[in-house]
């Protein structure tokens, strides 16, 4: 299979730079994955296609401010994108300069703290909070991030982040800090819909899965199959596995929200094998997710469109097929759908 088989063209004004004024003022895109059927709805018609006994799984991750500007201790300007907290002072990161810092060498970032780069991890570099000076106060690097970092809008959209994304950059149920790209599904949903459908008689449970930078690498590979998944952590509770269980049981629809729920659920299923039902797990995930693929727990998704060619749109095909994935897409674009993080949704049922 081919990576240009999951290719849509796509006008730039549709790619979504900030988002609907209300959360739920999304458009909702509804596609049938067996007879591949259209409708178009607004996003607060969800609740209708939902049933009592159904189970929403929400990805409660939150955002850290993970972008940092500073400069290097020899005077060169430096990017770094935080990857992933490893310590109470130290991280993974990406950073761009115009040279690349050796290990040993400091890093002043805004307000005055201090970062020294200890050595190199693949593409990645490893960094560790030392010191703090000038309006820093110090505390954990996670405390330097909340006070300098920045939000770290998806390359796609294109400009320098604002204060509102701080909360809309964010879910309403983000719990756990580590995520350095959002769940965009769950940015839909506010705290009334919440509560309608729990009086409506849909179940919610949670996952954490800390969405990484590597969430918006292109697929190289010609042959899909070649392409090597970045590293995501997660973790799936007991609690929501117990949840996952009781729904089945009860003939409900196990229904994920976002394409990293999913991650999470179908990593668990295939460690989980052998115990013949899904147990709980917390590490990292590689699951590359693409037509052919055999879902062992979800029976719908709640997911915005994405990239061409990525691995996202392939794991939605897996699910509702290519076909029928790529009809929609080129439907949401003649309906002005707005695309990508702050874009409009897609239920598959």
């Amino acid at each position: 299979m081919k990576r240009t088989d999951f290719h849509y063209d796509l006008p730039d004004h549709l790619i979504a730079r900030y988002p609907a004024e209300q959360r739920s003022g999304s458009r909702l895109l509804v596609l049938g994955r067996q007879n591949g059927s259209l409708a178009d709805r607004q996003f607060r018609d969800l609740p209708g296609y939902l049933q009592p006994g159904d189970l929403l799984v929400f990805n409660n991750t939150k955002v850290i401010p993970a972008r940092l500007f500073g400069q290097k201790d020899t005077g060169g300007k430096v990017e770094i994108l935080v990857e992933r907290i490893t310590g109470e002072q130290t991280c993974l990161a990406h950073v761009r300069a115009s040279k690349s810092p050796k290990p040993g060498s400091r890093i002043i970032v805004d307000g005055g703290a201090e970062l020294r780069m200890e050595g190199r991890a693949g593409d990645l570099f490893q960094l560790k909070h030392e010191s703090s000076g000038g309006t820093a106060t110090v505390g954990t690097l996670l405390d330097l991030l909340e006070q300098h970092g920045h939000m770290p809008l998806p390359p796609y959209i294109d400009r320098a982040d604002e204060n509102l994304d701080k909360s809309r950059y964010q879910t309403v149920y983000a719990q756990t800090p580590g995520a350095v790209a959002a769940p965009t599904a769950g940015l839909h949903f506010d705290d009334a819909m919440l509560e309608q459908l729990r009086a409506s008689g849909i179940e919610t449970a949670f996952v954490t899965l800390h969405v990484g930078a590597g969430t918006f690498q292109p697929v190289r590979a010609d042959d899909i199959r070649e392409h090597q998944m970045h590293a995501e952590w997660l973790d799936i509770s007991a609690e929501t596995i117990a949840r996952i269980n009781a729904a089945k049981q009860r003939g409900g629809r196990v229904i994920a929200v976002g394409t990293t729920s999913v991650r999470c659920l179908e990593t668990a299923a295939q460690i989980s094998e052998q115990h013949g039902e899904v147990q709980p797990y917390q590490g990292d995930t590689r699951i590359f997710i693409y037509p052919g693929y055999t879902f062992r727990v979800i029976d719908g998704l709640i997911t915005n469109f994405h990239l061409p060619e990525s691995t996202l749109i392939m794991l939605v095909s897996a699910l509702a097929g290519r076909d029928n994935v790529l009809n929609a897409y080129r439907h949401a674009v003649e309906q002005q759908y707005r695309f990508f993080s702050y874009g409009d949704a897609m239920l598959v049922l």
